[in-house]
């Protein structure tokens, strides 16, 4: 009903797009000094899940597909599966972490990452500009 508003958020979303591609590609290394934050405790990174957008979408998801007649014994069943998958995409993830960031030590690596991160950014807006082309 109102293609300006539309037009208005695309042209918003790509601006924002193409701003975090800069960030992205004019990123300074991380510096060596000990940092003073400090990572989340395991009971405030699950309390932080109860907030956690990506998780309800996912949850309420999963529930209303598989376990579609709500029954406790079904729900329990998508948990599992849920639970026994996150072990392994989690270890999985880490461990390519930890890869990733000994290829990256170098400031060379780095910036040429960062510049291809920059530019697959810069390219997903494709479908966003070809709607309007």
């Amino acid at each position: 009903q109102f293609p300006w508003l539309e037009r208005t958020m695309q042209a918003a979303a790509v601006a924002y797009m193409l701003y975090l591609a800069w960030k992205i590609a004019n990123a300074a290394p991380p510096s060596d000094a000990p940092s003073k934050a400090r990572p989340l405790t395991f009971l405030q990174a699950a309390a932080f899940q109860w907030v956690n957008p990506k998780a309800w979408a996912m949850a309420t998801s999963a529930i209303s597909i598989y376990a579609p007649d709500r029954s406790l014994a079904a729900v329990l069943l998508v948990c599992a599966v849920f639970l026994f998958a996150s072990c392994f995409s989690t270890t999985g993830w880490t461990a390519i972490g930890v890869q990733v960031k000994r290829f990256l030590a170098t400031s060379a690596r780095l910036r040429a990452f960062n510049w291809t991160m920059a530019a697959l950014l810069i390219g997903s807006l494709y479908p966003i500009l070809q709607m309007n082309g």
